[in-house]
């Protein structure tokens, strides 16, 4: 079930490596299937709360395997890691699961279109499914990162099932190079929830994807509004996708699709919330953020949600070396890291209360912050801004940086 890879170090040594989750990775390969576990248990009991199965298994069974079979610190010698990132099953893997979240929203659409459910149920699995096309956003990310024509594309084409075709351009051009400062509106700020998070996150990332690719475009000299705007071709992909449900199913798709969309998007959000969260790049002497390093970005190294999510939550590497692929990403000592994988955090973010109370205290203490409010990325709310001074800050060591 494992793969041997070997090389010669730099001490010419032989290196041997086995990836042992090498078959593992299946798992994001299936998980867009999970809405038919509910749509079967239905099925079976003719019980609409059944289509809330998936539900339960991403939020409720998912943390609680994460806690059980802990974390997983293995890395890839780096001698090996060419032929893993040559290897074209990895990359596979990813490629066959963009038509798995196309089957799972039409899948969820024509069970909605073809049975007489109640409004509530309608609206459970309009979100079942708009927590899986979350999921294919994660497939885009991992796709869209990638330098060849063919990723790109099922990019563009993953991203058009919940309508987010602006994704690719935004986070590569965007958020990657503004990452874990307060001009970004991907990275959350200390104090701030992520309700308010959202609201600066959500048009923040649809106006900067257009002004970059408007940028990009004019240096080309063409216009924003032709079919060599890569969010236009994935939009028109989208326009295709669910036009053709609401003539195949009827009006219903409405308001399946705009929950299923929004929910969606919100999968991103709440992602984007919680891998960056109050972490600051350090300003240099000529004005310039230093390079994102692997300490900006919260890393969990959970297994079990890490093998459903094509390793995104080794994030902090990812920001580092956004070109590596997935199953090269590695584990670093001493980085931010989560008290659990996403499954357990979202759900946890989604209670600001309780969200404050786990992450400011870890926040405060990693090591390049050292309880130095300066070293945050803070609310600039002036009354949020005070009350965390209140709260947290140790003398004077804060005062430039939360003047407002």
């Amino acid at each position: 079930m494992t793969k041997l890879y070997f090389s010669v170090g730099p001490d010419d040594q032989r290196v041997e490596y086995r990836d042992r989750k090498r078959w593992w990775w299946l798992l994001s390969v299936v998980y867009p299937l999970l809405p038919f576990t509910g749509i079967a248990l239905h099925a079976a009991t003719g019980h609409e709360i059944a289509l809330g199965l998936p539900l339960l298994i991403s939020y409720g069974l998912m943390p609680l395997l994460d806690l059980l079979i802990g974390e997983d610190q293995n890395n890839p010698p780096e001698a090996v890691v060419p032929q893993l990132e040559q290897e074209r099953y990895y990359r596979w893997l990813t490629w066959l699961t963009v038509p798995l979240h196309l089957v799972a929203l039409v899948g969820c659409a024509w069970w909605v279109g073809t049975h007489d459910l109640s409004w509530w149920a309608v609206l459970m699995l309009a979100y079942v499914a708009g927590t899986d096309s979350g999921l294919g956003i994660n497939t885009g990310h991992e796709l869209g990162h990638k330098n060849t024509a063919v990723e790109q594309w099922l990019a563009r084409l993953v991203l058009a099932v919940p309508a987010y075709g602006h994704f690719t351009v935004e986070h590569g051009r965007g958020h990657h190079r503004s990452v874990s400062t307060p001009e970004d509106h991907a990275s959350a700020r200390m104090g701030e929830s992520i309700y308010r998070f959202a609201c600066r996150e959500l048009p923040g990332g649809i106006r900067r994807a257009w002004s970059l690719e408007a940028e990009r475009l004019a240096q080309q000299r063409r216009s924003v509004w032709s079919v060599h705007n890569t969010m236009l071709q994935s939009y028109a992909v989208t326009a295709v996708l669910q036009i053709s449900l609401i003539i195949a199913f009827g009006w219903v798709m409405v308001p399946f699709l705009i929950v299923h969309n929004m929910v969606a998007w919100w999968q991103l959000t709440s992602a984007n919330y919680v891998e960056h969260y109050g972490l600051l790049r350090e300003r240099l002497p000529n004005g310039k953020y230093e390079t994102p390093q692997p300490h900006h970005s919260w890393n969990t190294n959970h297994l079990v949600t890490n093998l459903a999510l094509f390793h995104l939550q080794r994030h902090s590497d990812h920001h580092a070396y956004p070109l590596r692929r997935y199953q090269s990403l590695r584990h670093f000592e001493d980085l931010p890291q989560l008290p659990s994988g996403y499954f357990g955090m979202f759900p946890l973010s989604y209670v600001p209360a309780l969200w404050f109370r786990v992450m400011d205290p870890r926040l405060l203490a990693l090591p390049h912050v050292n309880g130095n409010l300066a070293r945050v990325n803070i609310d600039p709310d002036p009354e949020r801004r005070a009350r965390l001074v209140t709260k947290y800050a140790r003398g004077g060591e804060a005062s430039g940086s939360l003047q407002a």
